[in-house]
């Protein structure tokens, strides 16, 4: 059995496996983004990398499970991609004036509170808490508003029609984005509080109340009476 384990935590120990790669290659994609959007404004190469890396996304998922490559360093680097393309194109969107800036302040709250909580999870001997289905949501749908918001500047019906949509897939994300929030703070509350009662319970084969071996048994004063005579 402890063979079994050691395997498996080298495994998931593992840094060069094709997911980790493909996430590596991502990452590389978000300045190069910022800089299609905010330099020379080649706003379909910008959306042609954000797609690109919203298909890589699928790929390192499907990869990992297929050919059985999940790791530490891949489930850090998934979601770190995700927030760091999601602020970006908040960022270029913002700097250009197609969204307002409050909208960037409310994602990068919810970013911020769940970042600090990091280290009181840590305290407790708890990691970074696994994405939920709820954030998975709330992030498809924010990359799908972005590139749609871009293209709200254009003029024509192309416009009109992506900037209705974009914002629709913008409040749904949002509103989601911070319903994961929640979740993951109910999670952590919870875990927490396991942690402390685990820390409070009485050891193994004790009871409450019950005495130790170093507590005499009787009445102190008999015993008192009994170890003189």
């Amino acid at each position: 059995m402890a063979v079994s384990t050691d395997v498996g935590d080298s495994a998931a120990d593992r840094v060069w496996t094709v997911p980790n790669v493909i996430s590596m290659v991502r990452l590389l994609g978000v300045p190069l983004f910022l800089w299609l959007v905010l330099g020379p404004r080649a706003d379909l190469w910008a959306l042609a990398v954000l797609a690109l890396a919203g298909l890589s996304d699928w790929l390192d998922g499907k990869i990992a499970r297929a050919w059985n490559q999940t790791s530490r360093l891949g489930t850090l680097l998934d979601p770190m991609a995700d927030r760091l393309y999601i602020f970006a194109a908040l960022l270029g969107l913002v700097v250009r004036d197609v969204v307002p800036w409050w909208l960037m302040a409310i994602l990068v709250l919810r970013d911020a509170l769940i970042v600090g909580a990091l280290p009181i999870l840590r305290h407790y001997g708890y990691g970074p808490l696994p994405v939920n289905f709820a954030g998975k949501a709330a992030t498809l749908c924010l990359l799908y508003s972005f590139p749609l918001l871009f293209l709200a500047g254009y003029s024509g019906t192309v416009g009109y029609v992506a900037q209705i949509v974009g914002w629709a897939f913008a409040i749904w994300g949002t509103a989601i984005y911070w319903w994961a929030g929640l979740l993951y703070t109910v999670q952590g509350l919870r875990l927490i509080a396991e942690s402390r009662t685990l820390d409070h319970a009485p050891a193994a084969g004790t009871r409450p109340g019950a005495r130790t071996e170093e507590e005499p048994v009787g009445d102190p004063d008999a015993i008192e009476r009994g170890a003189q005579a």
